[in-house]
Formats: structure tokens, C-alpha cells, sequence
């Protein structure tokens, strides 16, 4: 039986297994995902249980994107162009990183019927899965993107990818079409960013990546002014259905059933 993996730190939250297995069961695959709670320290000995071939596949989130880009031995072009890797697969004895958030994040999109072309965008976050968004929401032709983070340096050196990327600080609130909470801020239930979104105005869009909990106090509060919301859970399955294909060979089916799992 193949073993796949999602690491991460916090991992609690990951719904990955659900989705995996559920998915390995419908295909008739003989493989067992799990999830990993590891720190930095343990990433050297997860490698090398790839290359042995004890664990087939592995998913990667929080905060582990950029961190595991040194130990594999070559990078899809999405992962290329952001510096960010969210699945990892043993091709020809190679270990390859790749990055399904890009179309991941596309995907979700799209199916809201949002469109992002000319848009102004907010991007609350400068962490793992950030680059990805970017790169998405510039192939969507996003009019302009901005990013505010608690520690502005790590915005600022966003710009080393993305040239026409601004920076604002946090508490810092520009005009935007479309706000995105890219933070694990909202991964506990009474978590708060403590950003006043209340003079922005109504007919906005809030975007939160975070999908469990279906709805985190940043998309209420956007509710209450009267602002169009979404969670992170079409990004969340089109992403996983991407890393899916990748290990398998195999497109899963994305359904009601599959969209019930994650409640």
C-alpha cells in the first residue's frame, strides 16, 4: 500500500486526508494518505524517505513551501515562477516539487464567475501560499495588486518575483474590488486580524483561503457590511485534485458528494 502525506505546522485544521482517501477509495487505488505535524529540523528524514520510496507522494502547507525548495531536485514551472512547492512526487527517481495552488486558486475563481480582470486586489498575508495567488491573479489581469503584512519586509521582498507588486502597511487599508485574508488568522474560530474594513464601502469581495472553519470572523464581518464572501474550499479541492492527477495519473471526479465531505 502507497503512503501520501500532507506536512505541515499547525496541521490540525488539514482536511487533505478526507478528500485523498475519499478520492484513492473511488479509483480503486491501493494507497493511505495521512497528515504530519513536523518542524524544520525533521524535513532532511522525510526526504529520505522519499527517496526510498517509503512514502510516494506528499502534500505541503504552512509553513514549509519555500523551506522544502533546497532538498528536491527539480521544480514544475509554477513552482519555478513562484518559489513555492505545495506537492512533491518521486518521478524516475527524482524528486520533483510542484505548485497546484497557482491553478488551484484559478480554478476557484473562475467558478465563482468573479471577474478579476481590471481589478483591484488586497492580499492580507505574505506567507506560503501568497506568491501563488499573485501569480494567478496576474495571469487573471488583476489591474493592480497590493499586499500588507504585519512584517513589511516579507511583503517587500515579494517583490523580488513580482515587480509591479505594492506594498502597504499593516492597519493600512487601500481601495480595493477584492480583499484576500492569506494569514492562518481564522484557523481558530475566535481568531480576529483587527483590521476595520467598515468605511470601505458595501459590493466588495472577501476572500478567505481558510476553509475549516466555513466561515472565519473575517468573512462575517464582511457578511454584516454587506459584502459578497467566499471561503477556501473550491481552491482547496481544485488543488488537491491538480496534486491528485500528478501522483495518479488519474482526474478526480469533483462533486456534491465530494463538496459535502469538507463541512
Amino acid at each position: 500500500m502507497k503512503k501520501y502525506l500532507v506536512i505541515g505546522n499547525p496541521i490540525d485544521h488539514s482536511m487533505s486526508p478526507e478528500l485523498h482517501n475519499f478520492w484513492l477509495k473511488k479509483n480503486n487505488i491501493d494507497g493511505y494518505y495521512n497528515k504530519e505535524k513536523l518542524n524544520e529540523k525533521d524535513l532532511k528524514a522525510l526526504f529520505l524517505k522519499i527517496k526510498n520510496k517509503e512514502i510516494s507522494g506528499v502534500n505541503v502547507t504552512v509553513p514549509f513551501k519555500k523551506k522544502v525548495i533546497p532538498f528536491l531536485d527539480e521544480l514544475s514551472l509554477d513552482a519555478k515562477n513562484t518559489q513555492s512547492v505545495n506537492t512533491i512526487h518521486l518521478q524516475s527517481g527524482k524528486i520533483i516539487g510542484y505548485n497546484t495552488d497557482v491553478t488551484g486558486f484559478e480554478l476557484a475563481i473562475k467558478k465563482l464567475e468573479y471577474d478579476v480582470e481590471g481589478k483591484k486586489i488586497l492580499i492580507l498575508g505574505a506567507g506560503g501560499v501568497v506568491p501563488s495567488i499573485i501569480f494567478s491573479l496576474n495571469k487573471m489581469k488583476a489591474s493592480n495588486i497590493t499586499v500588507s503584512n504585519r512584517t513589511k519586509i516579507k511583503a517587500e521582498n515579494l517583490k523580488k518575483l513580482f515587480k509591479n507588486l505594492k506594498t502597504v502597511n499593516w492597519g493600512e487599508i487601500p481601495d480595493f474590488d477584492m480583499v484576500i485574508n492569506a494569514t492562518s488568522v481564522g484557523l481558530r474560530g475566535q481568531d480576529e486580524l483587527n483590521l476595520d474594513f467598515s468605511k470601505v464601502g458595501e459590493g466588495k469581495f472577501f476572500y478567505d483561503i481558510i476553509y475549516n472553519p466555513q466561515e472565519t470572523n473575517f468573512l462575517k464581518k464582511a457578511k454584516e457590511l454587506g459584502n459578497g464572501i467566499e471561503n477556501g474550499k473550491k481552491m482547496f479541492i481544485y488543488q488537491a485534485a491538480q496534486a491528485f492527477k500528478i501522483w495518479h495519473d488519474v482526474e478526480p471526479e469533483i462533486n456534491k458528494e465530494v463538496s459535502e465531505l469538507l463541512v
